[in-house]
């Protein structure tokens, strides 16, 4: 049974970054876009919402990994689930830079630079419905 669980999540896992500077390196290399989200994974019910109907998805998986860089800002409180010192920093600074009001969930489409494109947030819709207004940004 652990195992089942343990394989069932691989295939949820998806191409985050595990730091914004390794994921506007790769934006650069790739000429790609970046998603920048940022979350409250453990105790913002959009945020949950949102990993489970949209980031989840096979349809945003699929686009992502053709045409954007995907960075996640996480924010957890949980004693469990906090980030180590430097990437919690790291993710302060970026909401200093991005997210001064501390919208939760926030996405902002990001150019290579770290120009805003876009911002959105939680939309109860479709993945499909979700990666147009994502693509919307781009026009």
């Amino acid at each position: 049974m652990f195992l089942f669980l343990f394989i069932g999540t691989l295939g949820h896992s998806q191409n985050w970054k595990s730091s914004f500077e390794e994921a506007k390196s790769q934006a650069i290399a790739e000429n790609k876009n970046i998603i920048l989200v940022f979350s409250g994974s453990d105790w913002c019910a959009p945020c949950i919402k949102l990993e489970n109907t949209i980031w989840k998805s096979e349809d945003f998986k699929k686009e992502a990994e053709q045409k954007w860089v995907i960075y996640k800002a996480d924010f957890p409180k949980k004693k469990a689930n906090l980030l180590s010192a430097e990437l919690t920093a790291s993710n302060k600074k970026l909401a200093e830079q991005y997210n001064k009001s501390g919208n939760f969930p926030l996405v902002l489409l990001l150019d290579q630079s770290g120009s805003v494109l876009g911002i959105t947030g939680y939309k109860n819709v479709t993945p499909q419905e979700y990666l147009q207004i994502i693509h919307s940004f781009e026009k």
